[in-house]
């Protein structure tokens, strides 16, 4: 049985600007990402996306002949939803409310035209399911996300000891190290929520971690850095300093002191050292965020929100953003003060103003950062970029503003 996750139509642009560079179901939230989620609960090989054209290269759909079952790809799934929808007959769908969150299809090769029309027969879901339909969202249900991601994880494994005697722990039981793993004279807390490391990762000396917490596989917790729960820090990221009810997505990094709180930071992204962001308004009124669907900024109804930063984009030492702030994919963000709270994708600048990130020099410095983890800035991943970089130009609007001028170097 083929598995095929969809974006909602719906959803999709209220995720932006993580779902410019991914499908939904590729966004990560607790420790997996909601496509793994589904691979782990429904005992599936792989699964296929359904997703925008664009991204199709890097994220296939597969094999899309004969039986499937399609399933939104904005759900988080547990055991009991999980159930449901394998007890799924062909033609069948199972609905939330009005929200579509699976179908058994004979025939997946029609899932466009079965979605857009409609099911002749329905189910309920049992209870309310978890849908990630905003980008705050993502750091609202991590903790959740981590303790669900945990029990399917470890159910009847052995982890792998502490293996130190200079570290510190407590709640031990809610502690699981795979293999591969190196602390060195850290504290882990786990009275409040259960910390994952995964294969590879590291605990540097002097770091203190507050569960819930997911460290990805390769990842790295600096010397000295603290972890004050609900984080996720994505593969082969490495994180220092102060961090709160955040998620890396994968491959980036804040290495350095300075605090990040309530916020989500997409992949090959780098935090300048001492940067800051501000998750809480003076008035602790709650917080507005540029919404890319919108056009516009949007009430989260959140006393708490920090920063929200695209894939591939990068910070200075000391940047400050405020409350709030989203960054698309492919800025670069220097110099002193605070930026806007809205930074379009391949910004190049700060609050003294900015011009246009071209896109050669964009890859260029892709290039340079992925192979630092032996990856290489393909062709796939220089259509994405191209296409972001069209789809996004009406949101700078210096462009507009001013005549075509020569290339600056830039």
């Amino acid at each position: 049985m083929h598995i095929l996750l969809f974006d909602d139509p719906a959803i999709r642009p209220q995720l932006l600007p993580f779902t410019f560079t991914r499908p939904v179901a590729a966004l990560r939230c607790g420790i997996l990402t909601l496509a793994e989620k589904w691979q782990h609960r429904l005992g599936a090989g792989r699964v296929g996306y359904l997703t925008e054209a664009y991204l199709q290269a890097k994220f296939p759909a597969g094999d899309t002949q004969g039986p499937a079952l399609v399933i939104n790809g904005a759900v988080c799934p547990d055991d009991l939803l999980a159930r449901q929808v394998q007890d799924l007959q062909p033609g069948e769908a199972l609905y939330d409310g009005e929200l579509l969150v699976a179908a058994h299809l004979a025939d997946a090769s029609k899932v466009a035209e079965l979605i857009q029309d409609g099911f002749r027969r329905t189910r309920a879901v049992a209870e309310p399911v978890t849908v990630i339909r905003e980008v705050w969202h993502l750091f609202l249900r991590n903790g959740a996300e981590i303790r669900r991601d945990f029990d399917l994880l470890t159910r009847g494994r052995q982890s792998q000891p502490v293996g130190d005697a200079h570290t510190i722990v407590y709640a031990p039981e809610n502690i699981f190290i795979e293999e591969g793993v190196k602390i060195r004279a850290a504290i882990l807390n786990a009275e409040n929520g259960p910390i994952y490391l995964g294969r590879n990762s590291q605990v540097h000396e002097g770091a203190i971690i507050s569960g819930p917490l997911a460290l990805g596989e390769g990842a790295h917790i600096n010397a000295g850095a603290k972890m004050r729960g609900d984080n996720t820090v994505g593969p082969y990221c490495k994180v220092g300093g102060e961090v709160g009810n955040s998620i890396l997505l994968g491959y980036s990094n804040k290495g350095h002191d300075g605090y990040l709180g309530n916020s989500v930071i997409g992949e090959w992204c780098n935090l300048g050292a001492d940067t800051n962001t501000s998750n809480l308004k003076n008035n602790y009124a709650p917080v507005k965020i540029w919404s890319h669907a919108a056009g516009r900024f949007v009430n989260t109804g959140q006393t708490f929100c920090g920063l929200m930063m695209g894939d591939h984009s990068k910070c200075g030492i000391n940047t400050m953003f405020n409350t709030g702030t989203v960054v698309g994919v492919a800025a670069n963000i220097f110099g002193a003060g605070f930026p806007r709270t809205f930074i379009p994708s391949f910004s190049w600048g700060g609050a003294a103003g900015f011009e246009t990130f071209k896109l050669p020099k964009v890859a260029e410095v892709a290039e340079r950062v992925m192979a630092r983890r032996n990856l290489a800035y393909d062709a796939t991943e220089q259509a994405i970029l191209q296409h972001v970089y069209e789809a996004t130009a009406h949101d700078r609007a210096w462009e507009r503003a001013t005549p075509a001028a020569p290339e600056t170097g830039i």
